[in-house]
């Protein structure tokens, strides 16, 4: 948010290596000639392992890997070193400096984290190499190299992003704070609300942190689909921790403050954490696709490591996509109006706010946000009408019950997660109360009723929240306990969860 013309500095000067002048053409060669090695070596290798099934063991995947990092690695910093040298202009832009420092960054915490990885693999393979095959399987190579681009990327965007605010002189700004409205709610009915919101961001939390435990301790419930779920229910958690909290703090404490950093920082994370719940949700609805019109090579198609790697997609490409609108927000400048009329940093609010040229903005959303958001609603959209076509050729009540419970509760999921966005963003002409109460559906409402509409009809779930509760309790019933009640308690809860696995 550092507007251009309050800047001195639009570029910098690279003075690069010190060498003579005389001497320039020489370095020129060397350089260049150790580039293409570099370049050349490193893709064959990749080449040579992409062909050669017997280089399809996991040192050679981390070694594919990190033949990759390091090109991407020369090639950030190498070109532009040479081109200096030949052409003698030493300069670089703003945008182009950070760009550079960020994948610089970026490629350079990849490589840091595979040379750990490929010592634990190494490690392995020494000192437990009977176990080697059965603990490096294929799906946590894919998870270790997956969890190093992840965090590579999260590094490079903080540093990233507290540089350029560093670049931006508070000095030259008018705005180093926003108001945040919150909600149109009467100071009479605040207490209220907050008892209302608390209480769904609890249910939230607990809700959603239920079905990950469940499903972890549930060998029964290890399959593509819950593998999923318990996915979706982490970002779910996540967003509306990004969220509630600071708007329960702004009802009780009537500070309706925030930071431009925490601004950045709530935005960040809230497109981050909506875009994973975006994409799973289209990855969802291709395993039910997959279950339901390819149910005898389901397992074959859904293998473990297909769903690792749709799962790591989902959270890299997601990463990127609020790298790119953060940066882009953050070299906007902000004059004089600093009132946000929502409970939260949203992106359109705040482009409305900017005194500078968003042109740029408006054009990345239009085109890599509206693919971000319709691809997966497409996928979605596509699933369920093959779906609906393989049914319809062979129309039977079984048939229609079981489809419905396989799939009804995704489909409303995705409804009021959809239905509201698009809402929202696309069919609203200008930002009023209404949207903002809309606004409550997607990231407040629907991470709540996510737990309750996944688990409300599902017989695997209740029969593991059965074989959870019932366990301990059973084991009170046999406690030689003097106090009655207790097991009175204990005997009841057991009754109600068996009811509700069985019904």
């Amino acid at each position: 948010m550092r507007p251009e013309n309050q800047s001195s500095v639009s570029e910098f000067l690279l003075l690069g290596l010190p060498i003579l002048p005389e001497h320039q053409g020489v370095f020129f060669t060397l350089f260049l000639g150790m580039y293409l090695t570099t370049v050349l070596g490193n893709l064959l290798i990749i080449l040579l392992i992409r062909l050669d099934s017997h280089l399809h063991t996991p040192m050679y995947f981390f070694l594919s890997h990190l033949a990759f990092t390091d090109v991407s690695f020369s090639s950030v910093t190498v070109p532009k070193m040479l081109m200096n040298m030949q052409t003698h202009h030493f300069f670089i832009s703003y945008p182009g400096c950070i760009s550079q420092l960020y994948f610089y960054i970026f490629f350079g915490c990849v490589d840091n984290l595979l040379l750990a990885v490929m010592a634990y693999d190494r490690y392995v393979a020494i000192c437990h190499p009977l176990h080697y095959t059965t603990i490096m399987r294929e799906e946590l190579c894919v998870l270790l190299v997956a969890v190093s681009w992840i965090i590579a990327c999260a590094h490079a965007l903080l540093h990233t992003v507290l540089l350029v605010q560093l670049m931006r002189p508070e000095n030259q700004s008018s705005v180093s704070e926003f108001v945040l409205l919150g909600l149109p709610i009467l100071p009479e009915h605040q207490g209220v609300f907050f008892t209302l919101f608390l209480g769904m961001y609890l249910t939230t939390v607990l809700g959603n942190l239920l079905i990950i435990l469940l499903i972890r301790l549930d060998s029964h419930l290890h399959t593509p689909m819950y593998f999923f779920l318990s996915h979706l229910a982490l970002p779910d958690v996540s967003i509306s921790s990004v969220i509630v909290p600071k708007m329960l703090m702004n009802m009780q404490t009537h500070h309706i403050f925030i930071s431009y950093p925490g601004c950045i920082s709530q935005l960040c994370f809230y497109i981050f954490f909506g875009c994973v719940d975006n994409l799973l949700l289209a990855v969802m609805a291709y395993d039910r696709y997959v279950a339901i019109c390819h149910p005898l090579h389901y397992n074959t198609i859904m293998r473990e490591e297909l769903c690792v790697l749709l799962v790591a997609a989902s959270w890299i490409t997601s990463c990127a996509h609020a790298l790119l609108h953060t940066v882009l927000l953050v070299r906007l400048s902000f004059c004089a109006d600093n009132v946000i009329t929502h409970f939260l940093c949203d992106l359109s609010v705040l482009l409305k706010l900017s005194c500078s040229d968003i042109s740029l903005n408006d054009l990345v959303i239009f085109i890599e946000g509206g693919m971000i958001l319709f691809l997966p609603l497409v996928i979605i959209l596509g699933s369920y009408i093959r779906i609906g076509t393989i049914i319809l050729k062979a129309p039977s009540t079984r048939r229609l019950l079981k489809s419905f419970s396989t799939c009804g509760s995704h489909l409303l999921v995705v409804s009021l997660y959809y239905g509201t966005l698009i809402g929202v963003y696309f069919l609203s002409s200008s930002w009023d109360s209404k949207d903002i109460i809309a606004s409550v559906m997607y990231t407040v409402v629907t991470p709540m009723l996510n737990p309750f509409i996944y688990t409300l009809r599902n017989r695997d779930i209740k029969q593991a929240l059965g074989k959870i509760f019932c366990k301990p309790c059973c084991t009170i019933l046999t406690m030689n306990l003097s106090f009655s009640p207790l097991r009175y308690v204990s005997f009841s809860l057991c009754i109600l969860m068996t009811y509700y696995e069985d019904t």
